[in-house]
């Protein structure tokens, strides 16, 4: 757990808006054209893949982005949860009761209890729920029928005329992810069409963010909680036929399932274990430690984890062409991160952050105290322009570089001296005295 104390050199206030695009895969951005969004990387940074935290989920990773945390440890542990000791349910539709998201204190709180500071948001999750007793101060409740462009303007209004000054805002937005799952990442044609749509979002942000006077001295982040995978209807994994309904309940569906046992948990275990050979069945105790994914009552006592592409069914079929909540070191669930701003350099590339990493060095920007947390400020620092950082990879580089050229040097240096050291075949009959020779005297 680490942390990070920022101090700004800005004689503004820093102002830093958070911007999701949800289920924007990494390598959208090479298989695709972004003439708005490159323009924007251009003048920024390009944080080329983002690791995102297991289940890669919409709740719970846009939480981690705000607050630094693990799913343990925030407790938004997937888009559908169940408590046992309060009986309660969480659901995309039913998500407003503070009991859920008072385990962590999302950036936007912290922000928001500052002297002289206030916070806003457009439609990020959790963003209008009261946490730790507060809301930001400027906020829409979610749906999904507000237009980008409505976000937009509230959001630029918002950061233009307020009092005290909004200084850190959050903005969210449905797609690519919705037709992602309706599509496939792989129809190229319809995303084709989706994503020239997100390029031209991005375009109006930024002409908007221009037009008010705020471009020059506003901080953006661009980023998004996961990618996304094809699925197909041959990779289904039938519950039905492993296991009675009436054994368990299913509390978040494919591709990690979460399961409630009604009978013994050991009997349902049995059960799941040899289901499908693309499906891992963990117990709770057993969940890889490298997820992050064990230390939280609202972790289920078993957890189906799908292979990339499969699908955790009941016996019926499932609509979605694309999906996402697989193993997090996929890289088809990592999303990306892209900056421009006064705290920002300028073109400048960097290969891999976790999702963690962005809460510390939001906290920084800001001159925040952050809470505790998972993220590395220090992975983000090459990104800053006030702090000094090496990039292990590019050194690693330069040094092999180095010794390569040193090496080649070293070998034309022993080539020449033995070149020059080589003596003539005659040179010593020629060069030798020879005192009994009788034509001398």
């Amino acid at each position: 757990m680490t942390g990070c104390r920022g101090n700004s050199s800005y004689s503004l206030p820093p102002k830093l808006l958070l911007v999701s695009f949800d289920g924007f895969r990494a390598d959208y951005l090479q298989n695709y054209e972004f003439p708005h969004l490159q323009n924007f990387i251009k003048e920024g940074v390009l944080v080329e893949h983002v690791k995102n935290v297991f289940i890669t989920k919409t709740f719970p990773n846009h939480y981690s982005i705000v607050t630094g945390l693990y799913e343990e440890s925030h407790g938004i542990v997937a888009n559908s949860m169940y408590d046992a000791v309060t009986k309660k349910h969480f659901s995309d539709s039913n998500d407003k009761d503070p009991f859920w998201w008072n385990e962590a204190v999302p950036i936007w709180v912290t922000n928001q209890l500052q002297e002289n500071r206030s916070s806003a948001a457009a439609m990020w999750p959790g963003t209008d729920v009261l946490i730790h007793n507060t809301t930001p101060s400027y906020f829409m409740n979610y749906s999904m029928s507000v237009s980008f462009e409505e976000r937009v303007n509230n959001i630029t209004t918002w950061l233009s005329n307020s009092n005290p000054p909004v200084t850190f805002a959050t903005l969210y937005w449905e797609e690519p992810d919705a037709s992602g799952h309706k599509y496939g990442p792989e129809d190229k044609e319809n995303m084709h069409r989706v994503l020239k749509k997100i390029d031209d979002l991005i375009g109006y942000l930024v002409q908007k963010l221009k037009m008010l006077g705020l471009w020059e001295n506003l901080n953006v982040i661009i980023t998004s909680d996961h990618g996304m995978t094809q699925c197909s209807e041959n990779r289904w994994i039938n519950l039905d036929l492993c296991i009675d309904r009436s054994n368990y309940s299913l509390i978040d569906l494919s591709p990690v399932a979460a399961v409630l046992p009604k009978i013994n948990i050991t009997e349902v275990y049995e059960k799941l274990k040899n289901c499908s050979p693309h499906m891992n069945v963990y117990l709770k105790k057993d969940i890889p430690n490298r997820y992050y994914y064990q230390h939280n009552d609202r972790i289920q006592p078993i957890i189906l984890v799908a292979d990339e592409g499969w699908t955790i069914v009941l016996n019926k079929s499932s609509s979605k062409l694309g999906d996402h909540g697989y193993d997090n070191s996929l890289p088809s669930m990592h999303p990306f991160l892209a900056a421009h701003g006064p705290a920002f350099h300028k073109g400048y590339k960097y290969s891999t952050i976790n999702i963690v990493d962005i809460y510390p060095m939001m906290c920084h920007i800001l001159g925040l105290k952050p809470h505790p947390n998972n993220g590395t400020f220090s992975h983000t620092k090459c990104l800053l322009v006030d702090q000094w950082c090496i990039n292990l990879p590019e050194a690693i580089g330069i040094v092999i570089g180095a010794l390569l050229a040193l090496t080649t040097l070293t070998c034309l240096i022993i080539i020449m001296q033995n070149r020059l050291s080589v003596p003539h075949p005659f040179s010593r009959l020629q060069l030798q005295e020879d005192d009994d020779d009788p034509l001398i005297g």
